[in-house]
Order: structure tokens, then sequence, then C-alpha cells
């Protein structure tokens, strides 16, 4: 039985996602590619909201196949047995609607390899009917174009831990950036919310984060809003940069020197050698990540208590025991 959806501190988080992941029999087939960690993991933090393009059009189910053929940059999407039937323009008008109606949205999960959900190397055929796995779905290229700041992923690339680690992640920064635009942007807001992400933009570019510092020192300069709309860009960007294990070391022993009056010489030879056994990969990213949650709930420090490195998402998702 699936559990019921555990509320955020952020409010309820709307997720777009491919409908037959949720197991719509929406597939050419009439069938589904029901996604049990879509399911099961997400479902009990996120509320999805399901597209199918295809059946959206008016496409039924069963149906004959669609492909892209043509040029990578403008494909037209026609039947694989019946070229005739040329739905291209039916999909691009519902895709280019749709996709500016995403504002309440704080992540998109598309089917891989479909010609409309499609993010990445979908097949596109040549006038001799040779696929190149350089194209882009019809519906996934209108969702990314409209919407530059969210966060969007293939189910495929989720299989990956470090992949899937990282969209998660993404998703709940552009949650609390959207909570803080609801509330009002105000250039304390903006200033806290960078301090609160010092940490996780360290792991992922720490140039990145040497970059936006001087960027919020414009404040006085610019007009508020076009510095957070550039602000928000450039982290969301950043954040695409996976985090690695060298860079979480650096994290990590930075967050044990805010220990170091508070713990004994045990404690912190015991911290020492965890950070070096995940440096090793003898233990994943969770081991020292807990232990250093551990002393500090008994030494609370005021700066790292707002961090959100430490607790970036639900730790019922598990994401760290991968990396």
């Amino acid at each position: 039985m699936k559990e019921p959806m555990q509320k955020s501190e952020l409010g309820t988080l709307r997720m777009g996602v491919s409908a037959c992941l949720l197991g719509a029999r929406v597939r050419f087939d009439g069938g589904h590619k029901q996604n049990r960690f879509i399911l099961d993991m997400l479902g009990q933090h996120f509320e999805f909201v399901p597209f199918c393009p295809e059946v959206a059009i008016g496409l039924g189910t069963p149906r004959d196949t669609i492909r892209l053929v043509g040029r990578e940059d403008s494909p037209r999407a026609v039947g694989s047995r019946n070229p005739d039937l040329d739905v291209t323009d039916a999909l691009r008008d519902y895709s280019r609607k749709t996709a500016q109606e995403l504002d309440g949205l704080c992540g998109f999960i598309l089917k891989k390899d479909s010609p409309s959900c499609g993010m990445e190397r979908v097949r596109i055929y040549n006038d001799k009917s040779m696929p190149h796995r350089n194209g882009v779905g019809l519906f996934a290229r209108e969702v990314i174009k409209a919407n530059p700041l969210l966060p969007v992923e293939e189910e495929g690339r989720l299989n990956d831990p470090a992949l899937r680690e990282n969209f998660i992640n993404r998703v709940f920064v552009y949650a609390r950036w959207r909570a803080l635009r609801q509330q009002g942007l105000t250039k304390a807001g903006l200033i806290a919310f960078h301090a609160r992400h010092k940490l996780t933009l360290m792991a992922h570019s720490p140039q990145g984060y040497r970059e936006l510092g001087p960027m919020l020192a414009r404040l006085d300069d610019v007009s508020l809003e076009e510095l957070g709309d550039q602000y928000i860009s450039r982290l969301m960007e950043l954040l695409k940069t996976h985090a690695s294990r060298k860079r979480h070391v650096n994290v990590l022993q930075h967050l044990l020197g805010y220990l170091r009056k508070c713990v004994d010489s045990s404690a912190r030879a015991d911290l020492v050698d965890v950070i070096d056994a995940y440096r090793r990969g003898d233990y994943p990213l969770v081991v020292p990540v807990t232990l250093l949650q551990h002393h500090f709930r008994r030494n609370p420090h005021p700066y790292v208590s707002q961090q959100v490195y430490l607790n970036p998402h639900p730790r019922e998702l598990m994401l760290r025991n991968a990396l």
C-alpha cells in the first residue's frame, strides 16, 4: 500500500511526470511504464501532475507509433509505419501552450526515448530511415525552453545514484526559491537564501560560490528583481555540476572545523577517520554526514544550523546512501 504523502515545510510540492511512469495505460501499446521509485519513494513527498502529450492531442491507446524525422533542431513527428500521419503541429501547439502553464511545479520527470517526452538521445531518422540518437522530444523541448529554472530529468537517468541525488537536490533548492518569491523577495531574504546554500554550492562549485558572492554585493546598484533573476539562473545552472567526492570531503572538513572546540580529541579523531574513509570510498556520504549531524545536535552552531547541506532533502529518500 502506498504511504500517504508527507507534508513538507515548503507546503505541497508538485512534480510533473510523464503519465505512463505513474502507471497510466497511455503507451502506444496500451500499456504503461510504471516506475516504483517515483511512485513509492517520491510519491511520499510530492503531488504528481501527470502529462501525456500524445494522448492529449487525440492519439488513442493503443495506437500506431510515431517517430522523429528530419533535422535535429526542428524534427517532425510522423507515423513510424505511415509517414502520412504527421502530428508535428498538433504536438508542438499543445507542448508550447502546456509548457507556459507549469509555474506551480518544482520539477519534472520525463519518459526516456519518447519522441514527445525524451529529454536527450531520442532517435531522429534521416531521409534514408537511419536513426541517430541526437534528438529531444517535442514536448520535452518546449518544457525546457519555457522553464529554464525548472529541474528536469529522465526516469532512466534516475537509476544512477549521483544523477538521482543531483536532481532531487535541485528540486528542493528550486522549491525553496519559489517559497522565497511567494513570500516577497527582499534584500535580506536573498542574502539569507544565499547564506543557507553556501556549503551546498561549495560541494558543487567552489568557484561558483566565489562568483555569486560578489554578484550579491551589487544589491544597491541594480534592481532587486533583476538581480534575483540573475542569481537564481546562475545558481540553478551551477547546481547541475555534480558534487564530487573531493568537494564533499572539503565541505565535511569545513564543518568539522566548527566542532573543534566543542568535542574532545577522541570524537574529533573519529570524525577525521570517518571522513577519510569516505574519501577512500569505504563509506557512503550518509555516514560522515550522520555523524556530523549527531555532534551538531549535541553542540548546536547558529551558522551550521541554517545550512541546508546536512539536510538537503528528506532522509527517507536515502539519496546519500549510495554516494
